[in-house]
């Protein structure tokens, strides 16, 4: 609806060829009426006429500075009016109106005027509801971009991490027992035998360090995106990293998800999964994968030592600090829901569903709409 004050302005500039209407009743068709005709450079309303005076277009149409009557002949008797709506509902009024004629004057009422205004007020709704769908689909576009720009800055920091306290070290270890090696080959050639294959060992495992920065890199084949192989070499490295068992069951086909619903189920995964790392001291976790023919579910159950969920709740920082937030935003952001369940001493329960829908009947509708 336009500003009161546009409004106001339009009144008091309206030039030739603008239409002076008049509208009688100020129920639900009267407030239709003047809420569309308000934001129209074309149409002035110069008055409405209502008996009810708690009728809701009665306080509008003060707000909008329209002259509001109880006596709806006095809009009759106006001497500025090019077409009278009569949306009161009332048959004397409008058996009256039909028997009035004025040149340059139209009426519209009975079932016409309650064509326009239903017509106008499903407009109205419909707008409405365009722009609540706008409004959520901004926010998530808005939460996207901060999460995707989140992750990004984590993962960089993560890997950063990784790189600098596992390969790196690796790498000046190995550099350090080779200068030791040229030092030991003059002196002591067996000895210096024996560092340069500690130094090859080492070597070994610095190429492994650098092959699972890759891979955390791009976890997905890009080439195939394979979901399921990523989460299970994942897996062991998870489970050497940190000494807990991960057991990991599938039930479903992989083929029948988006690939924006693999990379986001992978991050979520690997987020819960390094919050049982960091903060559940378990010792067991358990992977459940269900891809349904309407439903993608994945569960995420530790043994761990749990926390008081309503203490968290209450606690934006302890939110943020045991990853949840990130895990339901990622969730929402493949339009799917999330929910965690804990209790101390019990161990901890993540469950993500997304709804799925079929792939080829997504490509049929988009190509019909071309």
């Amino acid at each position: 609806m336009a500003t009161l004050q546009s409004q106001r302005n339009r009144r008091k500039t309206a030039s030739f060829g603008t239409t002076n209407v008049a509208i009688i009743g100020a129920g639900r068709g009267g407030t239709a009426l003047m809420e569309i005709f308000a934001d129209d450079p074309l149409v002035r309303i110069v008055g409405v006429a209502e008996v009810d005076q708690q009728a809701p277009g009665v306080s509008l149409a003060k707000q909008l500075g329209i002259p509001v009557t109880r006596d709806y002949r006095q809009l009759l008797a106006m001497e500025r009016v090019d077409l009278i709506i009569d949306v009161s509902g009332n048959a004397e009024v409008w058996q009256l109106l039909q028997d009035f004629h004025r040149m340059g004057v139209t009426i519209i009422g009975g079932a016409s005027a309650k064509f326009m205004w239903e017509l106008i007020e499903a407009r109205i709704r419909a707008t409405a509801e365009i722009e609540r769908t706008l409004n959520k689909y901004q926010s998530l576009y808005r939460l996207y971009v901060k999460e995707t720009g989140a992750a990004v800055t984590d993962e960089r920091t993560r890997i950063a991490c990784d790189i600098h306290d596992g390969f790196i070290q690796s790498l000046a270890g190995v550099n350090f027992k080779l200068d030791l090696c040229l030092q030991l080959m003059r002196k002591n050639p067996k000895a210096g035998l024996a560092t340069i294959k500690e130094s090859k060992a080492q070597l070994k495992l610095a190429i492994q360090e650098a092959r699972q920065v890759i891979f955390n890199l791009r976890p997905l084949h890009y080439d195939k995106m394979e979901l399921i192989p990523a989460l299970t070499n994942y897996l062991k490295s998870y489970e050497i990293e940190s000494h807990i068992a991960a057991k990991f069951t599938v039930t479903g086909d992989e083929q029948t998800l988006f690939p924006r619903t693999k990379i986001f189920l992978f991050r979520i995964i690997q987020e819960a999964l390094s919050n049982v790392h960091k903060h559940a001291k378990a010792d067991r976790v358990s992977i459940r994968l269900e891809i349904g023919l309407e439903m993608l579910r994945v569960t995420i159950t530790d043994n761990g030592v749990g926390f008081d969920m309503e203490t968290v709740l209450r606690d934006p920082e302890k939110w943020d600090h045991f990853g949840i937030k990130g895990i339901l935003e990622r969730a929402r952001l493949v339009g799917g829901e999330g929910r965690v369940e804990s209790k101390k001493g019990r161990g901890t329960k993540v469950v993500v569903e997304v709804p799925l829908f079929d792939k080829d009947k997504r490509e049929d509708a988009s190509h019909g709409e071309n």
